[in-house]
């Protein structure tokens, strides 16, 4: 019997984590769900109409949020970890100046410091509207 504890306390051990057990939303993800409660989502777009930037929001770790009007473009580029709401963003457009695009080139850079801190995939935007009813 003492010969088997051993291996019975390593079969427990290699036993998957059960599925109940989903990581916690993190603060971004928290944020976000808050912003888009009775949202629905639209089609993605690649581009949307943009009217300077003070409209762009970054939630942190998570996703840019542009809101226009009632609609909230969200875009969870494809590094959202490299997002921090500490830094702002530098966006350098490629064609109409009137558009965000997907393929607009996008870095980070430390509010107190100045310093280059990264930079961001953008993805489609998704639009997100108030629900009917």
């Amino acid at each position: 019997m003492k010969f088997l504890m051993p291996f019975a306390a390593l079969a427990v051990l290699a036993m998957p984590a059960s599925a109940e057990e989903a990581p916690a939303p993190s603060k971004g993800e928290i944020k976000l769900a808050k912003m888009l409660e009775g949202r629905v989502a639209g089609e993605p777009e690649r581009c949307i109409n943009t009217f300077g930037s003070g409209n762009l929001q970054v939630i942190d770790g998570t996703a840019l949020v542009y809101r226009q009007g009632k609609t909230l473009w969200v875009n969870r580029t494809r590094n959202p970890d490299s997002l921090d709401d500490n830094d702002y963003l530098v966006i350098r457009k490629y064609g109409s100046s009137g558009q965000l695009c997907k393929l607009d080139n996008v870095t980070t850079h430390d509010r107190t410091g100045n310093f280059f801190t990264g930079v961001v995939f953008l993805e489609d935007f998704v639009p997100y509207r108030k629900a009917d009813g």
